[in-house]
């Protein structure tokens, strides 16, 4: 299997993982403090990534992988504040795509100075999955898009594409699970503090744990695809493929909280489609 395939099959992994993970995201945020949630999330996810780092006897990391990693959990603790923040108070059918049109935009760009043009192809699907976000997004109550929505969206937007933009430089040693046990340590560590200086809790009650759990476990393996995929393949490619999480989001939220698809998401669904199919078929 050519590196190009593999990078597409874990691009697409990653988004079905993270679309999975920002839906019980959204929930649990929907019944607990965001920043609560964030924190066990995350902390959940530190000790999953432990745990396949000493298994998997993960390759040494450099300071320069946990520099980046370090810098990369920041911005996706950013990321996700603002992210799971948004879903609490919104459709997810809604946000989450206007968040993923931001979050890809700026690694493109960086894939493209890095290294170089993909071919033309591939341009065209990225455009045509950048209109299949957008087609996504169009879901909902139109008076939901309030300027405080779009404040979130580029918080996390922007939040995310440092995450990706960052994990990516942090692959000098071949190293996949150190530079993301960093990653979730920073995370963990400055969240630690903004709930110890907001007084909030460092817990949930019981019967919410689950669903936090599970987040953390998504958020992380979405990651580990996604760090798979730019390692293997191009970073824009992996960023295109891993924004496409609102299709898995959307679609779970039609199938359990039975949010109703409208006519042009579903024509999101089939650009998507084609999108995947101009990506991976030059």
């Amino acid at each position: 299997m050519s590196n190009q395939l593999l990078g597409i099959i874990y691009g697409l992994a990653s988004a079905a993982i993270w679309g999975s993970g920002d839906f019980s995201g959204g929930f649990a945020t929907k019944k607990d403090n965001v920043f609560t949630v964030v924190f066990l999330s995350q902390f959940f996810g530190l000790l999953l990534l432990i745990l396949l780092a000493v298994l998997f006897a993960d390759p040494t990391p450099t300071t320069r992988d946990l520099f980046f990693g370090a810098l990369a959990g920041l911005g996706g603790m950013v990321g996700l504040l603002g992210f799971y923040y948004g879903l609490s108070q919104q459709q997810m059918g809604l946000f989450a795509p206007l968040v993923a049109v931001i979050t890809a935009i700026l690694p493109v760009f960086a894939g493209i100075l890095f290294e170089g043009l993909p071919s033309m192809v591939q341009i065209i699907g990225f455009c045509i999955a950048f209109t299949a976000v957008w087609f996504l997004s169009l879901g909902g109550e139109k008076n939901q898009i309030t300027p405080k929505v779009i404040w979130l969206a580029i918080t996390a937007g922007l939040g995310f594409s440092t995450f990706f933009i960052a994990i990516d430089q942090a692959d000098g040693s071949g190293a996949v699970f150190w530079p993301l046990v960093a990653a979730r340590t920073a995370s963990v560590v400055v969240l630690s503090v903004i709930l110890a200086v907001r007084r909030l809790p460092h817990t949930a009650p019981r019967q919410n744990l689950p669903v936090i759990g599970l987040t953390g476990v998504f958020d992380s393996g979405g990651n580990i695809f996604f760090v798979l995929a730019a390692q293997v393949g191009r970073l824009d490619i992996a960023s295109v493929l891993g924004s496409l999480y609102p299709a898995t989001t959307v679609m779970l939220a039609w199938l359990i909280l039975k949010e109703r698809l409208q006519r042009m998401q579903w024509i999101g669904v089939g650009l998507t489609l084609v999108a995947l199919l101009l990506i991976a078929g030059s």
